[in-house]
């Protein structure tokens, strides 16, 4: 079967709606952090990375729109984006497309605020029905399909700061086994002051007061023949994903550097032709730790180094999407002839793993 690329891509992001301000975001190496609004966000933090001026009804429409939370928009709007920027035919049939999108624990404010409506209520039941929906983790996956039109494999998958990277491995599997294709695949994050306190309890003291960001990516995968045939460009050839656990944070280094060797293994690579290495840069106790292991597997090969974290805050769920866009972005300045990508990410729940992509695509192979 048929490798899968990486062709039309796109962001909801701090830099705004769309791919072109993340990408000039990226290219620019600005910032997005800013103060926040104590009054519509009095939670732990004073500043943060929010997507500026997003609504749901002002990018999708007031029809369909009232109760959807912001996650939920975000990834709407996102696949949105890139269904309109892959041209037509992408969804002529549409059971041959499947989505699957990473997210956190989906809208932390909904599920807290539907659970505080029934224990403040006169009775449990005096709840509003219609925001039950955004209480469910794969609210979403579901309704970005569902606003789309696509009806192939719907999938939500939940794993840290791994997420993209998990829901990519998910994707290139859907394909191989001939369940679709071609399939949507990304992340997304929102900013609540919910989701600011859970962030706030369970970091590392270190790492306490470091921004967070919100936001999502969507990248279509699909076989560079298809790609072509759609006249649209191959931008990265997916070559592989390797993931470990460990118990320890001190283990995470070594679990790391074992997903790395394995992964440049399994496509024959070697050190010297990684040119790029984008870290999702988890902070507290496993920060660095990316940063050592990739060492630890190239020696004195010295790639360039591509973070986004003091751009777009910490971005939980969202931030190997987020990290898959930015590296996106950077190719299409040109990379070197022939160089591999590495896609890195490590977890506080034991989690590590990486992504291998093969840039410029040679598209005869």
């Amino acid at each position: 079967m048929s490798a899968l690329v990486f062709s039309t891509w796109s962001a909801v992001s701090p830099f705004g709606v769309g791919s072109e301000p993340f990408r000039e975001g990226i290219h620019a190496g600005r910032s997005a952090i800013a103060p926040l609004d104590r009054e519509a966000y009095p939670g732990p933090f004073t500043q943060a990375a929010l997507v500026p001026g997003f609504s749901a009804a002002e990018h999708l429409g007031k029809k369909g729109t009232r109760t959807m939370d912001r996650v939920t928009a975000i990834a709407v709007t996102a696949v949105g984006r890139l269904l309109a920027d892959a041209g037509p035919g992408l969804t002529e049939r549409p059971e041959e497309t499947g989505l699957v999108l990473g997210t956190g624990s989906g809208s932390v404010q909904s599920i807290m605020d539907f659970t505080r409506d029934s224990l403040v209520g006169e009775r449990p039941y005096h709840v509003d029905p219609a925001r039950f929906p955004n209480t469910v983790m794969n609210r979403a996956a579901g309704q970005s399909a569902i606003w789309h039109g696509i009806k192939g494999p719907n999938t939500t998958i939940a794993g840290g700061r791994l997420t993209g990277l998990t829901a990519l491995s998910y994707a290139a599997r859907l394909h191989r086994g001939g369940h679709c294709a071609r399939v949507l695949c990304g992340t997304a994050e929102e900013y609540s002051v919910q989701r600011a306190w859970l962030e706030w309890h369970g970091r590392d003291g270190a790492d306490g007061k470091s921004p967070l960001g919100e936001g999502g990516a969507v990248f279509l995968l699909e076989s560079a023949e298809d790609a072509r045939a759609a006249g649209r460009r191959a931008r990265a050839r997916l070559l592989t994903t390797r993931f470990r656990a460990f118990a320890a944070p001190g283990e995470a280094r070594g679990a790391l550097a074992e997903c790395v060797r394995d992964a440049l293994k399994q496509v024959g690579g070697r050190a010297e032709d990684i040119s790029l290495v984008a870290p999702v840069e988890t902070g507290g106790s496993l920060a660095g730790v990316e940063e050592l292991a990739v060492a630890d597997v190239l020696g004195p090969v010295r790639p360039r180094w591509l973070g986004t974290r003091a751009l777009l805050g910490d971005t939980s769920a969202a931030a190997s999407g987020l990290q898959l866009a930015a590296v996106l972005a950077v190719l299409e300045q040109g990379p070197a002839s022939g160089g591999l990508t590495l896609v890195t990410a490590v977890d506080r729940d034991g989690t590590t793993g990486c992504a291998l992509l093969a840039t410029p695509v040679d598209e005869e192979k």
